[in-house]
């Protein structure tokens, strides 16, 4: 005989136990990224996660910020931080704009791939912050324009996520 499953009364799903982060900061180190190439559109994400960042309880004292080139140089800078355990959770910031070449590809795909790496060897949040844009406009969009800022959708991720990790 099958065994019933309890569901919950306002809609006909099994109850199951959630977990989720809280976007009050409480005391979470954040440790950010951010590329300097395309720095005009960098500096538009970097002011959207400090914003967002200390609206959210992070105190600044809480927040460090360091500066790499380009995206690609951006994982190295994540493993050292994560290796010196100084953050609860990194967000990285960068602005790809597609070219001619495929040099763009290439700097997405392996900041994406090393910002991972980094977080699974640490057990210790990457917020992946990179934009990927296929021209100017989009570029625009991304960072205050029609479509938001990503930088600010960075920062609740990485509050939500240090909250959630210490949760599990």
């Amino acid at each position: 005989m099958a065994k019933s499953v309890k569901t919950s009364p306002a809609r006909k799903t099994p109850a199951v136990r959630g977990t989720r982060g809280s976007l009050i900061a409480g005391k979470a180190r954040i440790a950010v990224i951010v590329a300097q190439f395309n720095e005009y559109f960098t500096n538009k994400l970097l002011e959207g996660a400090l914003d967002t960042l200390t609206r959210h309880g992070v105190k600044p004292s809480n927040i460090d910020v360091y500066y790499v080139p380009g995206a690609f140089e951006l994982p190295i800078v994540v493993k050292r931080v994560l290796k010196k355990r100084r953050a609860d959770a990194v967000i990285t910031l960068g602005m790809v704009i597609k070219g001619e070449t495929r040099h763009f590809d290439h700097v997405v795909d392996e900041s994406a791939r090393g910002a991972m790496q980094a977080a699974l060897e640490s057990d210790i949040p990457v917020i992946h912050g990179v934009v990927s844009a296929n021209d100017l406009k989009q570029a625009i969009d991304r960072t205050g324009g029609k479509v938001g800022n990503k930088g600010r959708d960075c920062a609740r991720a990485a509050i939500e996520m240090a909250n959630l990790l210490k949760k599990i």
